[in-house]
């Protein structure tokens, strides 16, 4: 069996996608752990309903954080780190150990970096006059969304287009992209 940790920071749309391709038979993979860095995420509520278990950061500082998470993650057989809405950047001990993955709501390079994540990607797009957005999936490296793209999806910008209805749009982008690169790295397509 493929063995995932999944990473999340908020509501858990994303990791509810992959629980349910791995529910419905798409992805022959298990999630043997949820992390994330705030208590009150609902992704944590997401997990708990799938019978996933889930673990709380503690550390506050970069260097705490990267030493919890490395002895954490020591305890699993794992073949590959899926960030899904994470927002904390990860260390060096992760990076070097692990394949991790992110997911980005634009076509980076454009719009990525500290700060750019939901939302304010997407009003930042509407704001550009941009014609296109989308989705980058991509490897974790020690600079915010500076790793080696996997692949992009791109969407049309409508010019009646919001941060919200652009967002909606990124989002179903998202689920499809991210599903079908997991799959390929199950594959031995990416490696």
């Amino acid at each position: 069996m493929y063995n995932l940790i999944v990473f999340a920071s908020g509501n858990g749309s994303t990791l509810q996608a992959i629980i349910d391709n791995i529910e419905n038979g798409r992805l022959s993979a298990n999630i043997q752990l949820v992390v994330s860095d705030n208590s009150s995420a609902f992704a944590l509520e997401r997990a708990k309903m799938h019978n996933i278990p889930t673990y709380i950061i503690k550390s506050k500082s970069f260097e705490k954080r990267d030493t919890e998470l490395s002895e954490v993650l020591s305890h699993y057989s794992i073949n590959l780190i899926v960030l899904a809405g994470y927002l904390k950047m990860i260390g060096p001990k992760l990076i070097e150990k692990y394949s991790i993955i992110n997911t980005h709501p634009s076509l980076l390079p454009k719009y990525g970096g500290k700060g750019m994540h939901g939302m304010h990607v997407h009003q930042a797009v509407v704001d550009a006059g941009e014609q296109y957005s989308g989705v980058t999936v991509h490897f974790v490296n020690q600079e915010y969304d500076k790793g080696s793209i996997i692949r992009q999806t791109r969407v049309v910008v409508e010019p009646s287009d919001t941060a919200e209805t652009l967002s909606a749009k990124v989002q179903s982008a998202e689920k499809v992209q991210l599903i079908d690169v997991i799959d390929d790295f199950i594959n031995g397509k990416i490696s």
